[in-house]
């Protein structure tokens, strides 16, 4: 088990605890989804220094705590000025995902076709989320981007993920047609928390 402290770690772990028992994917996404917007913007809930300082040259994704009993993980992910993502998947989690800090534009894309090798992605919509809102992603429904549209603001995001996600799909485009996506898989780490 990963956990760090924080002020208000016990009431956020506690009602993450609570929305992850409710059963089918849908109900777990909702109630977390609501109790994300919640605690983002509870005062007696602040993450640590560390979180709000990004890295020069990727998003920072930092692992804020891993469930014993039931098996999600808490990220939290530093996005500095234009820092964003290649469509990817998450390896067929549900994830909920709550804007801390900030602005994120995110893109969701809906799977038109595929073939042995590629992928042809339509994109479905495009959102810019403010600091307090959440979103979930619930496969198959789970291809996207992020990016911190500003030019100069960093932003934050916090991340529940049903399981410890340690890989996921990431698309490029085809060399020779670039409509359509070559999927690679991308082994996925967290960055150091570094006290600040």
């Amino acid at each position: 088990m990963t956990s760090l402290d924080f002020p208000g770690h016990d009431k956020l772990i506690a009602s993450l605890d609570a929305a992850v028992v409710l059963g089918d994917d849908r109900a777990v996404t909702d109630a977390l989804r609501k109790t994300l917007c919640e605690m983002i913007c509870d005062e007696g809930v602040a993450l640590p220094a560390c979180v709000l300082q990004p890295i020069a040259d990727h998003y920072a994704r930092r692992e804020l705590y891993t469930s014993p009993e039931h098996g999600y993980s808490l990220i939290a992910m530093t996005w500095g000025p234009g820092q964003g993502t290649k469509i990817h998947d998450h390896s067929g989690m549900w994830c909920v995902e709550g804007v801390w800090k900030g602005r994120l534009e995110i893109t969701q894309y809906e799977l038109a076709e595929r073939d042995e090798m590629r992928y042809r992605f339509i994109p479905a919509g495009t959102i810019e989320a403010g600091t307090g809102s959440a979103g979930s992603l619930i496969p198959p429904h789970e291809y996207h981007t992020i990016r911190n549209p500003s030019d100069s603001a960093v932003a934050v995001s916090l991340h529940v993920y049903q399981g410890t996600m340690v890989s996921c799909g990431v698309f490029s485009p085809d060399d020779v047609d670039d409509q359509w996506q070559r999927r690679g898989e991308r082994m996925l780490g967290t960055d150091e928390m570094v006290p600040g």
